[in-house]
């Protein structure tokens, strides 16, 4: 099936997430992620069990439809709770495997939970599986590497170890996707480890931390499309992204509103006329998550794959 033939809104209104087992500071992934932590406690399994159920419950306080498996003990996987960098789901009925740099990361990928939401009445038309890059060096790590315009088929990716252009060229070809590639880097120079922590794309409105984008070129081009696209341009500095203020998603309500999730750190490092910008796009809903944010390097996009996939007609 053709991608460009089944039209996808930009906000999801279903969600599949992932309650973790052994959660904790990943040493395979610390090398090329710097907002990660380590020196996770005893406890630090347990606390994230707790960020994560609250998450889940404001979710779907706020009237969004979230679908939860539980992570398995073995093997153990860390970041099991970042479910956005194995799998992607589509309005066509795709779902998208992909390749994972680290090792320990790979074991995430559970087809079984593909069949889950199919027996939770979605559609699964086709399953992608990009996974075979891993054998020949070449990653993209789902929708931490991809910040993804659905409405307009553009996929914004910064390069990284974990972002290579092999597969993200294979990506653009399958799903019918054109590519704004461009480097970003951190305040002391270093290549961000995923695109979503210094952008993200809702409806009406962009987040992005323009001074990330070394080249004054591609930052032009970025802030461009994002305007010519009818994103509103929320600009956030280098504090607010190491915040996680980049690392929000919108998604769609039962009653129709936009919802913007966030973390309660990242949501209290954005500046006033950033967060009244976010508030005329979308109903907020901050949780805290700093336990997963410090030790797993990631916030509440990461936690959360959209579930775009169409219905089963009962």
């Amino acid at each position: 099936m053709n991608a460009r033939a089944a039209a996808e809104r930009q906000c999801a209104d279903a969600v599949l997430m992932i309650r973790p087992a052994r959660f904790g500071a990943n040493p395979e992934t610390a090398a090329s992620n710097r907002f990660q932590q380590d020196g996770a406690g005893a406890g630090a399994a347990q606390a994230a069990r707790r960020e994560f159920d609250g998450l889940v419950a404001k979710l779907r306080a706020a009237g969004v439809e979230v679908h939860v498996a539980d992570d398995t003990p073995d093997p153990p996987k860390p970041d099991a709770c970042f479910p956005n960098n194995w799998v992607s789901f589509h309005a066509d009925g795709t779902a998208v495997l992909y390749p994972m740099m680290a090792p320990s990361r790979r074991a995430e990928r559970r087809p079984e939970l593909l069949e889950r939401l199919r027996d939770s009445g979605f559609r699964l038309a086709r399953t992608l599986d990009l996974s075979g890059w891993e054998s020949r060096g070449e990653f993209l790590e789902g929708t931490g590497s991809l910040v993804l315009d659905r409405c307009h088929r553009v996929a914004y990716a910064c390069r990284s170890p974990r972002t290579t252009p092999a597969a993200l060229a294979d990506f653009a070809s399958r799903l019918g996707y054109r590519t704004i590639v461009f480097d970003a880097r951190g305040p002391a120079g270093e290549p961000l480890y995923h695109t979503n922590v210094m952008m993200a794309v809702g409806e009406g409105f962009a987040v992005v931390c323009a001074d990330a984008i070394a080249d004054a070129a591609d930052r032009a081009a970025v802030l461009g499309e994002l305007v010519a696209a009818g994103h509103e341009p929320v600009v956030i500095g280098a504090e607010a992204m190491h915040g996680f203020a980049g690392n929000l998603l919108a998604l769609r309500a039962r009653d129709g509103a936009q919802v913007i999730a966030l973390s309660d750190a990242a949501w209290a490092s954005l500046p006033p006329q950033a967060r009244a910008a976010l508030e005329r796009h979308g109903r907020i809903v901050a949780a805290p998550i700093p336990v997963i944010e410090r030790h797993g390097g990631g916030s509440v996009r990461c936690m959360i794959a959209e579930v775009f996939l169409p219905r089963e007609r009962g």
